[in-house]
């Protein structure tokens, strides 16, 4: 019996259907990855439309810019001096498995990301836990880069005398009721996502290259005040504050995983997918680095502590022009909207990924024959998201999305080693280099850069898990379509994925 495997369509029950063991360690074959992304989402899929530009500046619009505009000041203190190389560490951690990414995302052209990779290396049960952590660590990091708008809007207004009060530009427990420019920015990026991904990549890519003017501008102000005496002492927190601040800033390298989304969307997915990854990770990197020395340079670092919107008062108090300043914020909060448009893309493509295969409600699912994009996905996920930003402080949502991201990408290395061990035959347009050892200390800097997030990080991360666990056995478990599939088509569709022993094992503990 063929079952169904596309969205809208609810798998039937059937004799056979394996056991929760069994089940949570079906994985999903490669094949039929690919066949659903030609075939669609109920009879429409999405519009191949990406080049490697525009694939890239996805990527770069989803990660630059994040820890340099919105955590630099909260970070700096952590490390004091030292921070560029709290950001060279994470930016190191975030290549190892940048470059596993590449090779998977080259591999399995699927929507999913990280979710897909391992569904197709690990099983049902990792592939939710890693989907969850997905749900996490993209709707969490939207609005938190979207909290930070609010500080670069009250710059924008202050050059012309006045500013927006408390109440409507922080949220509770930063001192005010809701953050409204954080909220109007993600409605303006659904909004737009809404309409159609090719028009969206285009207003991201203009965006990306304000955005990259923007910093290269601060950095060539910022030196003219360089000191190099503000680098004295490098460590004045020690080691562990340069472990700690890399952990916390590591949430502003998350974004070049968003390319990894749009492999339905891509022309040439396996050809430009790598590519875009890791031309991405070189460009975000230096930046990063570069910004960040500069600052140093051109202020102390005890200067950054409690100070919003940094660059921008470094400019203001370096040029002593406030319409340096007013430019650099107006580019800023564009900044921050790029990130919120690619992230939140990103998002509403693991759902519909999630949902194609029956572990989330079919409604992420559903795209649009007019605009060829999930409409009901991203009004659902974008308002959520919206609420979260206005009504959450900046400081829980960083931290959160760093522990959810890292477990995910944790998972990707060790996905690459599976599939290189399993399915040597398959053709990769892209490898890692230094197979083994690159993806182990992926996995490993991942583990390490996790165990230096606080105990109130740790404590959130696991409620969220419960959380997962219990929407999985209420409801992914049992609208599973691959646990759905009979066991002779499973064998069929798995090739050699599926072993004598595994069929053995799934009789074993199938329930009639």
């Amino acid at each position: 019996m063929t079952v169904p495997t596309q969205a809208g369509q609810r798998p039937p029950v059937q004799a056979g259907r394996p056991g929760l063991a069994a089940q949570l360690l079906r994985r999903k074959p490669i094949g039929q990855m690919v066949q659903e992304a030609e075939t669609g989402h109920g009879g429409t899929r999405l519009v191949r439309s990406f080049g490697v530009m525009q694939l890239t500046m996805i990527s770069v619009g989803a990660t630059l810019g994040t820890g340099i505009l919105v955590i630099l000041g909260e970070s700096v203190p952590l490390a004091g001096p030292a921070i560029w190389i709290s950001f060279a560490i994470a930016g190191l951690a975030a290549l190892l498995s940048a470059v596993s990414y590449a090779e998977m995302a080259g591999l399995v052209p699927a929507a999913g990301s990280s979710y897909s990779y391992t569904y197709a290396t690990m099983g049902e049960g990792m592939a939710w836990i890693c989907g969850w952590c997905l749900v996490l660590e993209y709707a969490v990091s939207v609005a938190a880069v979207a909290v930070g708008a609010g500080q670069y809007v009250n710059e924008t207004l202050a050059v012309f005398g006045q500013v927006l009060p408390d109440a409507v530009s922080q949220p509770p427990g930063d001192g005010g009721l809701v953050n409204i420019p954080a909220m109007v920015i993600v409605v303006l990026a659904m909004v737009l996502l809404v309409r159609g991904a090719k028009e969206s990549a285009w207003i991201n890519t203009a965006i990306v290259l304000v955005k990259v003017g923007i910093l290269v501008f601060f950095c060539a102000v910022a030196f003219t005040a360089f000191n190099g005496g503000h680098f004295e002492p490098l460590l004045p927190m020690g080691a562990a504050g340069v472990s700690a601040a890399a952990s916390r800033v590591f949430f502003s390298y998350i974004g070049f995983d968003a390319a990894s989304t749009a492999g339905e969307e891509a022309r040439n997915p396996k050809r430009d997918l790598p590519r875009a990854i890791m031309l991405s990770m070189l460009i975000v990197t230096t930046i990063y680095v570069l910004v960040a020395v500069a600052a140093i340079g051109a202020r102390p670092w005890g200067w950054f502590d409690g100070t919003e919107a940094a660059l921008v008062k470094i400019l203001e108090e370096t040029t002593g022009q406030p319409w340096i300043a007013l430019v650099f914020a107006v580019g800023a909060v564009l900044a921050i909207a790029s990130i919120v448009l690619t992230v939140l893309y990103g998002q509403t493509r693991i759902l519909l990924s999630m949902s194609r295969d029956g572990l989330v409600p079919r409604v992420f699912g559903r795209v649009s024959h007019r605009t060829g994009t999930p409409v009901a996905g991203t009004l659902i996920v974008g308002t959520a998201v919206a609420l979260t930003a206005g009504l959450v402080p900046l400081g829980a949502l960083a931290d959160a999305t760093s522990i959810g991201t890292l477990f995910a990408f944790a998972l990707v290395n060790v996905a690459v080693i599976y599939l290189r061990r399993t399915r040597p035959e398959l053709t990769r347009t892209f490898r890692v280099p230094l197979f083994p050892l690159t993806p182990i200390l992926g996995a490993l800097m991942c583990v390490y850069l996790m165990a230096n997030l606080g105990a109130e990080t740790w404590v959130t991360f696991g409620i969220w898990m419960l959380v997962g666990l219990a929407a999985y056995f209420g409801y992914g478990r049992r609208h599973s379509r691959v646990a759905a599939l009979a066991l002779e088509e499973y064998r069929e569709l798995s090739g050699r994925d599926f072993s004598p022993a595994s069929a053995s094992a799934e009789q074993t503990t199938s329930h009639q």
